[in-house]
């Protein structure tokens, strides 16, 4: 699943290529991959001017005159290419990037005005596009339940009300519950425990309010970095240009680096299950409490 960094990436790109451009076609694929009746789509979306592109968590959101928004998930294998005036591509780095399109992992293609177009690849068909009232947007109850946007204003007050609702949960757990804070996976859960010198198993309760201050200020970090650097790919995502983002070697400190120096301490990292998922972390710096 991509993280918040990864998807801003996505929305950035997006950003520069198709506002103020107009829809005038959309063909559709697959059924499961665009859940929105043809009627709606001839009348609701073709013609619509698109107004902007935003991200909540791990979706973006195009809002096209008329007052609707488009909602979109890329999951594990989304990709989102433009063809045009531009050649731009980010999600997924398959050689839909580069070859010719549509191909059989094109899902939906939207035809914009000025002979453009952009694609929705996606292998799996796990991705999706929906259509809603743009005021309604907010009272999803998928919207309603996100934690606080990590990057987004002072998330501290809200993030250590949820935080505490789980004391006897372990805090890696804790911090890839999308309902405590928006964005966090595997990476960046990794990243920031070991920023703040937290052991991923430690459970919630056993952490000072300094700790979970410690543990957001790490969590800002790393998807800073990230953005800095085009987010992470991790074998799935690259920048919004379409080159490959490179966190993982530039900044990353534990995630991949199983059995290599800790970069703090010398000791080596280890890998364990935590969460149900592959966890990295050093035995040194981050002790269990």
């Amino acid at each position: 699943m991509p993280e918040l960094p990864e998807v801003e990436t996505v929305r950035r790109g997006l950003d520069k290529l198709i506002v103020g451009k107009q829809i005038v076609a959309v063909d559709c694929l697959c059924e499961k991959s665009l859940p929105i009746a043809t009627a709606d789509v001839n009348k609701i979306i073709v013609g619509a001017t698109i107004l902007a592109v935003r991200r909540r968590a791990k979706m973006l959101m195009i809002d096209l005159s008329g007052n609707y928004t488009l909602l979109i998930h890329l999951k594990m294998t989304g990709q989102m290419v433009y063809r045009g005036e531009a050649n731009w591509g980010a999600g997924h780095p398959n050689d839909s990037f580069l070859g010719n399109l549509p191909d059989r992992s094109t899902r939906v293609i939207i035809r914009l005005s000025g002979d453009n177009t952009l694609f929705f690849n996606d292998q799996r068909k796990f991705g999706w596009i929906k259509l809603y009232p743009t005021t309604e947007i907010d009272d999803l109850p998928t919207m309603r339940k996100l934690g606080p946007e990590p990057l987004i204003g002072d998330p501290w007050p809200e993030f250590i009300r949820r935080v505490r609702r789980h004391p006897r949960l372990s805090i890696k757990a804790t911090i890839l519950d999308q309902t405590t804070i928006a964005g966090v996976g595997n990476i960046y859960a990794d990243e920031s425990l070991w920023l703040a010198k937290i052991h991923p198993a430690t459970k919630v309760e056993q952490l000072s309010d300094d700790d979970l201050k410690r543990l957001l200020d790490g969590i800002k970090k790393s998807m800073a970095d990230s953005l800095a650097a085009g987010g992470s790919t991790a074998r799935n995502y690259v920048k919004a240009d379409g080159t490959r983002g490179d966190y993982l070697d530039k900044f990353a400190a534990v995630y991949n680096r199983a059995n290599q120096p800790c970069l703090r301490c010398g000791h080596d990292i280890a890998k364990i299950r935590v969460a149900g998922r592959g966890t990295q972390y050093c035995p040194n710096c981050q002790m269990l409490q």
